[in-house]
């Protein structure tokens, strides 16, 4: 069992995520730190966002996709590109199912405005994480393996 646990943790997938949640760390620690000098939202946010993309590229490049150093800015304009195109596809399912649409999820609860947002957010960031996953191993960290 515990050789099964440790060929587990070795994986490249266990690897994403523990380091997805590190990243997420890093975002809210940011953020809260940012907002408590700033006192904006939205630049907290923003701010946290850019850090955490950098924070999340350096560790899927060395730890959990073990790329060679040859051709990083490359993979990172990719990384960020892609980061950028999760951050418009989970700001679309926020409109749409939330502001625009909250019926479609709110006949199930009540149409409690806060449990739609609540669904669509987790919907969102499983289908963000998969989809993040996918794009890096095929199409970020495609290079040399150290």
């Amino acid at each position: 069992m515990i050789n099964k646990l440790k060929a587990f943790m070795a994986t490249e997938v266990f690897k994403y995520l523990f380091f997805g949640v590190l990243a997420t760390v890093v975002y809210m620690v940011s953020r809260t730190l940012i907002f408590a000098v700033s006192q904006q939202g939205t630049l907290s946010a923003v701010l946290a966002n850019a850090i955490a993309i950098v924070f999340a590229f350096f560790t899927n490049d060395v730890f959990v996709f073990s790329q060679a150093k040859a051709g990083m800015a490359t993979r990172f304009v990719k990384f960020v590109g892609a980061r950028l195109l999760t951050l418009v596809l989970d700001l679309a399912l926020a409109y749409f199912l939330v502001d625009t649409y909250p019926e479609i999820i709110g006949q199930f609860v009540g149409h409690s405005h806060a449990w739609v947002n609540g669904i669509e957010s987790l919907f969102s960031q499983v289908l963000i994480i998969v989809l993040n996953y996918v794009i890096s191993k095929f199409f970020v960290f495609t290079g040399d393996k150290t």
